[in-house]
């Protein structure tokens, strides 16, 4: 008699067929080996996804579910863990990058370490685009400067989870490539242990990848609307200080020629007041969102 499973890997799918024929074979043996749970989710793709899917449905570790509309990548991973009821689940791309020997290297340091989650570090890969590598060296400075980062690839799409949190958490989360980042941020505000851990990035098996321009755009607001739930300080208070500095800049030199209180010093002097009060009450607000979710 097999042991109850305790892994679920999660494959978010958009018109990836040609490469899961590639990936699941491998996959679906290890699983039926390791007796984890592997859990498809088609998202709303209109290539023979759903086809190569229902060829493997007879399989006893295999399911999958669809989308009938595409919602998005972080929306498809959500739909997944949703169904899992395994003590962990680990999200893999359906791209052909990752490999199942990664998906067994960070469960064993996810059990090794008793972490809460294990990001798959591609930190020294080669096999990404300088374009990509900017955005995502772009992302990962702005995450550091608002908040205390501990991870270097905090967009990796390969991370490990205790179901039990990334579930009390995922409602958070947008349904967009950012879902990623926002994740990993998610954890480490709330003080659990994320650490990560190298992986092996193989290229793309066929198809084009879905991250575009404006996928660091959404990321980068997303970002910022999480610093603002868990730390609004470090967005509001250098608002606030910075307008208070250019009024006063603007304003003594004139009131000192005797020309009276210069209107647009007034206007970035209140500015900066304004924003400081919006941050106190940003601040009442994150601090007792944070209590209630402990």
């Amino acid at each position: 008699m097999k042991h109850q499973a305790n892994l679920s890997i999660v494959i978010p799918a958009y018109n990836e067929g040609e490469n899961l024929q590639e990936i699941l074979p491998g996959f679906i043996a290890k699983c039926n080996t390791e007796n984890w749970n592997i859990i498809v989710v088609n998202d709303g793709s209109d290539d023979d996804t759903l086809k190569i899917l229902s060829d493997y449905i007879t399989e006893d570790n295999f399911t999958f579910i669809s989308h009938k509309l595409n919602r998005g990548y972080g929306a498809a991973i959500k739909s997944g863990i949703n169904i899992c009821d395994t003590e962990y689940v680990i999200s893999v791309d359906a791209d052909g990058q990752h490999r199942i020997e990664d998906v067994e290297n960070l469960y064993k340091k996810m059990l090794e370490t008793n972490a809460d989650l294990v990001v798959g570090s591609r930190k020294g890969a080669k096999n990404t685009g300088n374009f990509r590598k900017f955005g995502k060296w772009i992302i990962r400075i702005l995450a550091k400067m608002l908040m205390p980062v501990p991870i270097h690839d905090i967009n990796s799409g390969m991370k490990i989870y205790r179901t039990e949190l990334v579930k009390k958490y995922i409602g958070m989360t947008p349904d967009t490539m950012s879902f990623s980042d926002i994740i990993t941020l998610i954890f480490i505000s709330y003080k659990y242990y994320v650490i990560e851990e190298p992986i092996n990035v193989q290229k793309r098996i066929s198809g084009k990848s879905k991250i575009r321009l404006e996928t660091a755009f959404q990321t980068v607001m997303e970002i910022i609307n999480i610093v603002i739930l868990f730390n609004p300080a470090k967005i509001f208070l250098p608002i606030s200080i910075i307008c208070i500095i250019v009024g006063l800049i603007i304003g003594i030199p004139i009131l000192i020629a005797g020309n009276g209180v210069s209107t647009g010093s007034l206007l970035a002097i209140f500015s900066g007041v304004l924003f400081f009060l919006l941050g106190l009450i940003a601040e009442q607000l994150s601090m007792i969102r944070r209590n209630r979710d402990k």
